[in-house]
């Protein structure tokens, strides 16, 4: 019989109440060639031999005696502590990009210097008592203390969470009973006395499965509509949405002329044109390979020995910067910052003076001028740092960075050599739509997919001297052909036209089963206009007559 992962990612067990829905990692300065998708949920699943590993990125935002975290499983788990900076780094690596590449026919300039960008997570004790209790296993990790239960019974598994002091979720009793049989089991965390909501971090979960699978159902106690669900998978070959459909947007849809900041918007209408509102789209399928040293190249993190011997706080953090503790993605004109839990750690044992914070000095500038601050402002200041004196233990602290940054992001790394193909899934749903769980599966028949997008315009200069105001002729990755009134507004089309290309099925094996093309509702042009009669062309050719007025008013 078939076993499946059940993970509520995130939201599915934390108070409906205090939550931020839309709570995120730390994020590296956004790059203009990507839509920004700001995911609910963010998983990475990990499949071999019938054993899953799942990092699962917790967003919260709340009191910390309001945090609960409640998780169905088919086996009883082993737990490690994750990083954020996995789900920050994934998601610039294989996030869509939606390019123009732009050519000009005649003399106007290009406002453009080069191509359009556009574009679019103690040791165990183990009860083996055949009583009452559905308690298996109980111990902490990191900020949490965490317990396993039988899922044999919700009453007696309530109760133990109520006796022993675990959040439950608003909500919980109603989308629990799914997962309530024998032979399941519940995964509970809470934060452990003493930490606050922003000591989180994803947690990594080990447990045999066949298939990973997300309990959606539990999720819709604490889901926003439309919440957006990122799944990256790494297997032997690419991932499929296994009881879900999978969709192909129509790339006709997107704002290329606007740098597809309308990406999100079409996945959504895509998603509600699929039966049930069930549907993953897939926006990256490959080779794993574009990860490798990302968390974990040669050197990086220096040696924990070495820096628990520092004993001077400004060599100690400058340590830190030289050996890879800021964010790789932080480069170029941005100063490096720490990794927010690697920034959290330090500013725990050497926070900034008050003085300097009542200046506006901010924890950033505080960490990356440290010397200048201790040794030389200090001197011709020292009213601003009066009452500062931090209790610096650097073994102490190299040892909670080695647990809490270095081995989990190594870790992490080192999946990336151990699984060649790496799959991105993306779909939102609403809480009504929540009412089936989706299972992951592969198809080593299925093709890769790009990231990157890139469509063609070609700007008709003439005797236009600003190419922004010139004609225009857009063609899509798609093959859909656009003449447009001027290069910097791109077409809108009529709003019966579907936004999902295509609805399918993708088995474990073989070609997809299509069970809608809309490639007909759209003409796929070899030159510079729409033919005569089609209804696409007439929605243009009123559109273009509405701008060229518009702009006569303006």
């Amino acid at each position: 019989m078939l076993h499946r992962v059940a993970l509520v990612a995130t939201l599915a067990a934390i108070s409906l109440v205090s939550r931020q829905a839309e709570a995120c990692g730390c994020f590296a300065p956004p790059d203009p060639t990507v839509p920004i998708v700001q995911a609910g949920e963010r998983i990475l699943f990990a499949v071999n031999n019938g054993v899953v590993t799942a990092h699962i990125q917790i967003q919260y935002a709340g009191e910390a005696k309001d945090f609960g975290w409640l998780l169905p499983l088919p086996s009883v788990p082993t737990l490690k502590l994750g990083t954020e900076e996995l789900f920050t780094t994934l998601i610039n690596t294989t996030q869509p990009r939606y390019f123009v590449q732009t050519t000009f026919k005649g003399s106007c300039g290009s406002p453009f210097p080069g191509p359009l960008a556009a574009s679019a997570g103690g040791g165990a004790e183990f009860d083996s008592s055949n009583g009452s209790s559905p308690l298996v296993t109980q111990a902490s990790i990191g900020p949490y203390d965490y317990a396993v239960l039988r899922a044999d019974s919700k009453t007696a598994m309530f109760d133990w969470l109520t006796a022993n002091h675990y959040f439950i979720p608003t909500g919980t009793d109603e989308t629990v009973g799914p997962y309530i049989h024998a032979g399941g089991y519940f995964l509970a965390l809470k934060l452990k006395s003493g930490q606050s909501a922003g000591d989180i971090q994803p947690v990594v979960l080990n447990y045999q499965s066949d298939l990973p699978m997300i309990p959606i159902i539990l999720t819709s106690v604490a889901a926003q509509p439309n919440m957006g669900i990122q799944v990256w998978m790494l297997g032997s070959a690419r991932a499929i949405p296994r009881n879900y459909n999978h969709v192909v947007i129509n790339d006709a849809q997107i704002d290329w002329v606007n740098r597809a900041q309308n990406y999100n918007d079409v996945v959504i209408r895509a998603i509600s044109e699929t039966p049930e509102k069930h549907a993953f789209i897939t926006e990256y399928a490959g080779t794993s390979s574009i990860m490798i040293d990302q968390l974990d190249r040669m050197g990086r993190f220096g040696s924990t020995s070495t820096l628990a011997a520092i004993t001077d706080p400004a060599s100690f953090v400058e340590y830190l910067f030289q050996n890879g503790y800021p964010t790789p993605s932080t480069t170029g004109f941005f100063a490096p910052t720490l990794t927010p839990l690697a920034k959290s750690l330090v500013l725990a044992q050497l926070p900034v003076p008050a003085g300097l914070k009542a200046q506006g000095t901010t924890e950033d500038n505080w960490l990356q001028n440290m010397r200048f601050f201790l040794e030389t402002d200090r001197v011709n200041n020292p009213s601003r740092y009066v009452g500062w004196t931090p209790t610096f233990d650097p073994a102490a602290l190299a040892a909670q960075l080695d647990e809490k940054v270095v081995r989990p992001a190594l870790e992490a790394g080192q999946l990336f050599r151990n699984f060649p193909k790496m799959t991105r899934l993306y779909t939102t749903l609403s809480p009504e739509d929540m009412n089936r769980d989706p299972v992951f599966s592969f198809n080593p028949s299925l093709p890769d997919v790009s990231r990157d997008h890139t469509a063609q315009m070609v700007v008709n200069c003439g005797l236009f001297t600003n190419s922004s105001d010139a004609p225009a002729t857009l063609t899509t990755e798609q093959g859909f052909t656009f003449s447009l009134k001027n290069s910097s507004t791109g077409p809108t089309l009529p709003p019966s036209s579907p936004n999902a290309l295509r609805i399918e099925t993708l088995g474990e094996e073989g070609a997809p089963t299509i069970l809608t093309d809309n490639t007909a509702s759209f003409s796929q042009k070899t030159g510079g206009s729409c033919s005569v009669g089609d209804p696409l062309s007439l929605g243009l050719i009123g559109l273009v007559g509405l701008l060229a007025r518009r702009r006569r008013q303006s």
